[in-house]
Parts: structure tokens; C-alpha cells; sequence
């Protein structure tokens, strides 16, 4: 795995990068110019290794050059989900201690709202126009060289958490010291090695870039020197045109992707010609076992599954035919060991369910500006043994199956009931579009099921249907995990990283009224 400047050395017109709507492209050459020129012109401000800048942006084609700029001068870069609101958005930057902020101008408007609360950070820079506040960023960068900086440390991401339970955590890998055009071992085995990207392929990213994955699976294919297609916004007819238009072999998704897939007519889901699509990867959230054997007879066995955190604390990994034989899985540890504990902390059988640790001696992290959360997120009675807060459970051949977020675990008259195998039942029937399980206030049983559902295009909610729903719900679930009620609504707070703010709709039926996507 080597900086894509490197690549531009033998491959300079090489396409590094294309936007699948606009068709926009950028070669090699340019990404590695434009990374350096900004690489000085932030040198020249005074931000030196460590400092950090952060970016606030949808899908843009600077993005690499932000990201690549940052990575080759030892900063550290804070990407900020484009959909948050100015007062969300200016607390990670702020959180975070940037020292310049770029934006885009599909954020404009919450980009400007956030000047007076981001007064500690000096630099602001706007990519194509300047704004309220924002210096264009293309005349910031325009009177700087395009050569390297004489020294090009490695630098490193500081993502924070989706907040899909609390306020979003910074999560701070240590910078190792390491040159920019030194291999990035992590990165090479799982890009390169487990999925097997190399300079010959073509990666389509339907996500968002300012998530984990997305960026660090778009760059890493970028390092190996493959082609990047991002897609400005998923779309599952338009996902399907650039996997043929752009001979696409290799791609990433997250389940509610797969679901809104399968539901196109069978006619618009034929006339695609797949033939060059090689591995399909999917992660970010539990893919209901009806689901993926769905997909897989549609694609073929290249449907391959991880389960990691932003931490990357642990990584998971399973392939095809092993999940065939292993429904369900999301594979056996590649990074780290697993230990399933109970509510004290000791480990369980295998079969019993319990919150998943990962024991791991060689990758460290901690929460920025948050000692409570580092350690919350410990073992009791073991430093090096950590957790995301997810529950789960082991086979006897080692899989590791997932149950839910610990946080969203019901517990109803003391039973306890986990959501997510409610939802993968329900999202199945053919009139739901998107669902969430949850718990509400009980007076007799303390908690009990709810379920809200998105329905799918066409379909109107009545009380049949909602019989209809618990009927098909009571035929394939034990009687104390069906939902005591549904309620409807239009669309749900799921953002485009599959990642499903539950809490908001939870904390509706709780009565706080003032629970935000943070």
C-alpha cells in the first residue's frame, strides 16, 4: 500500500477519483498536486503535526485532497456529518480544537450559522465560492507550490461517533510517527489483503464520505491505486447504472441499501449488466438474515461481511460461503480477541449472550476530551479488553453473532428483548419501507414493544394493515417479542450511513422533547 503520490509518478493521468452524477473526475496527478498545495498553504499558517482541521461537507470531489493534504502533514482530520445542524456541527468542531474548517456549499447556509460558535477556529474555507464568513478555498490554496513539504509525517483520523446513543465521542488513535509513503499495514491487509482492491479495480462508494467507512475504504483504494465512482447520494436504480457504467468490481453498502434494492420491480432489477462486480461488502449494521440470502441469490456468492467499529478495536470478517454455513455470523475476529462477558464482567459460554469485548495489545485508542468515556468503554477487570457496546454471542466454531446495542435492549415484566430480531422480521414483509423497535413506558411490565414503520411507496396505513403487520409478525416470533402497537410515520431518522437514530424516536415516547441528532 503506498501514498498516491507515488502513483502518480507512473500512473499521472490515471483516474483517482470520479463523481458518478456530475462525471467530474481527478487524475492522479491532480490529487497529488492539489494535496501538496493545500499541505503547504497549511504549513504556512502554522499548523504543525498534531494540530487538527476538520471538514464539513457532502459528497465532493475535494474531499480527497482535504483528506490527503491532511494525512501527508501529520494532522489529524475531524470529517463532520454534512446533515447535523449548526449548533451539532459546531460542537465537534470546536470539540476538536480545528484550526481550519473547510465546508462545501451544500452546507452553506448551517456553515455560516456557525461562525459566532466557532470563533477558536481561524481559518474557514468554503470549496468553489466564498460565503459569510468563508474564504473560496481554490484562492486560498492558489499562490502556494505544489511540491511536498520536506517532511510528510503521517497523519491520522479523528472520527466521531454517529451519537446514535449521546453525544458523539472524538475517537483518538495515536500518530505513530510513521512517513506518509511508509506502508499502512492495517489498512493494506484489510483493503489490499482481505478484499483484495489493487490498482487494477474499481471501487463504488454509494455512502457518505464523512463516514468511517466510505472514507476509509474510498482512500484506501486511492492508496493501492485503484479508480474511486462516488456516488453524490444513494440511489438503488442509480447504484445498479454505475456498476455497469463504470465496470465497477468492487463496492460497499449497509443493509437498508440491500432492502431498497430488492424492492425494485424485477424488471429494473434484470436489465443491469453486473458481470464486472466481484466483492460486495457490507458492514455498518446488522443485515437481516432474509436479506443477504436474498442478495446473494441475485448477485452470487461475492457478498462479503465485517463488523469493526470507528475504534477498530476489533475486526470481524466473513466471506460468502462461510456465512452460508454460518447464517447470521458476521464472522470470526481477523483483529483482536473476543470475549463475551455478562453484567459483572465474567465471560459466558459460548451460545449465551453477553456485551462483546475485544481484547487487543496493538491498537489503542481514546475518546478525545472525554478520560469518563475511554474508561466506560474498558472491561472492568481488564484495560486492554473493549467494547462499542454491542451485545452478541459465540458459536462453538467461533462466529460472532450480533444481538443489538446494549442502549436499545428492552426489558419488558424482566424479560429481556432485543429489537433488532423484531426488525429483521418485519422489514421482510413487502409493504415495509424501513421499521424501528424500541421500548415505551409500561405502568404494569415497565417496558414494552413498539414498533414504528416507514411503509413502502404506495401504501396507506389503516388499522387492517396494522393487523395485518402484527399477524405476520405473530407468525414467526415468540408471543413477548411481537409489538404491543405500531404507529406509522413518513419517514424515519435513518441517515444515508444506514445508521438509525433510534434514540430520537425512543425519547419521543419517554417525553423528552429535547433530544437532537448529535
Amino acid at each position: 500500500m503506498a501514498y498516491p503520490g507515488k502513483h502518480a509518478s507512473h500512473s499521472p493521468n490515471k483516474t483517482a477519483v470520479v463523481m458518478a452524477a456530475s462525471g467530474e473526475q481527478l487524475s492522479y496527478q491532480e490529487l497529488e498536486n492539489r494535496s501538496a498545495q493545500f499541505a503547504q498553504m497549511m504549513w504556512a499558517q502554522g499548523l504543525r503535526p498534531g494540530d487538527h482541521i476538520a471538514i464539513f461537507a457532502d459528497n465532493h470531489i475535494r474531499y480527497f485532497e482535504t483528506y490527503w493534504a491532511a494525512m501527508r502533514s501529520g494532522l489529524y482530520l475531524t470529517t463532520v456529518n454534512r446533515y447535523l445542524t449548526a449548533d451539532e456541527a459546531a460542537y465537534i468542531v470546536q470539540d476538536c480544537q480545528a484550526k481550519i474548517l473547510v465546508v462545501s456549499p451544500a452546507v452553506r447556509q448551517v456553515a455560516t450559522q456557525m461562525i459566532e460558535s466557532i470563533a477558536e477556529c481561524p481559518i474557514r474555507l468554503m470549496f468553489d465560492e466564498a460565503a459569510e464568513g468563508y474564504e473560496c478555498f481554490q484562492d486560498a490554496v492558489a499562490d502556494f507550490p505544489i511540491e511536498p513539504l520536506t517532511a510528510q509525517p503521517r497523519g491520522a483520523r479523528m472520527l466521531y461517533s454517529s451519537g446514535t446513543t449521546g453525544r458523539p465521542k472524538g475517537i483518538k488513535p495515536p500518530l505513530d510517527g510513521s512517513d506518509i509513503s511508509t506502508p499502512d499495514v492495517v489498512a493494506a491487509s484489510v483493503v489490499g489483503g482481505i478484499f483484495g482492491i489493487g490498482a487494477e479495480h474499481t471501487y463504488l462508494s454509494p455512502a457518505p464520505l464523512y463516514h468511517s467507512a466510505p472514507l476509509g475504504f474510498t482512500t484506501g483504494t486511492q492508496a493501492m491505486g485503484g479508480t474511486v465512482v462516488v456516488m453524490e447520494k444513494f440511489d438503488p436504480v442509480e447504484a445498479l447504472v454505475c456498476i455497469e457504467k463504470y465496470k465497477v468490481t468492487h463496492s460497499q453498502w449497509v443493509p437498508t441499501m440491500f432492502s431498497r434494492m430488492l424492492k425494485l420491480p424485477p424488471e429494473e432489477r434484470t436489465r443491469h449488466d453486473l458481470s464486472s462486480h466481484q466483492v460486495a461488502i457490507h458492514a455498518a449494521a446488522p443485515c437481516p438474515t432474509a436479506v443477504k440470502h436474498e442478495m446473494l441469490n441475485w448477485w452470487g456468492p461475492i457478498i462479503h461481511e465485517y463488523y469493526a467499529g470507528t475504534e477498530m478495536n476489533g475486526f470481524c470478517y466473513v466471506g460468502p460461503q462461510e456465512w452460508i454455513s454460518h447464517p447470521g455470523t458476521v464472522g470470526k475476529p481477523l483483529i483482536g480477541i473476543i470475549h463475551i462477558c455478562d453484567e459483572e464482567g465474567v465471560e459466558v459460554a459460548n451460545g449465551e449472550e453477553g456485551t462483546i469485548y475485544f481484547e487487543n495489545t496493538s491498537q489503542t485508542f481514546e475518546y478525545h476530551n472525554a478520560p469518563e468515556k475511554t474508561v466506560g468503554s474498558q472491561h472492568p477487570d481488564h484495560e486492554l479488553w473493549t467494547t462499542l457496546g454491542d451485545i452478541g454471542k459465540l458459536d462453538d466454531d467461533g462466529f460472532l453473532y450480533l444481538t443489538d446495542r446494549k442502549s436499545f435492549m428492552v426489558i419488558s415484566g424482566g424479560v429481556n428483548i432485543y429489537p433488532q430480531e423484531i426488525e429483521d422480521c418485519l422489514i421482510m414483509h413487502p409493504k415495509v419501507a424501513d421499521v424501528a423497535v424500541f421500548g415505551v413506558p409500561n405502568i404494569d411490565l415497565g417496558e414494552e414493544v413498539k414498533a414504528v414503520i416507514q411503509l413502502a411507496v404506495g401504501i396507506v396505513n389503516n388499522e387492517a394493515l396494522e393487523r395485518e403487520l402484527l399477524s405476520y409478525a405473530s407468525n414467526q416470533l415468540a408471543k413477548f417479542k411481537v409489538p404491543r402497537s405500531i404507529d406509522f410515520r413518513e419517514e424515519l431518522p435513518r441517515l444515508p450511513t444506514g445508521k438509525l437514530y433510534k434514540r430520537l424516536l425512543r425519547d419521543e415516547y419517554w417525553g423528552k422533547s429535547d433530544s437532537k441528532i448529535v
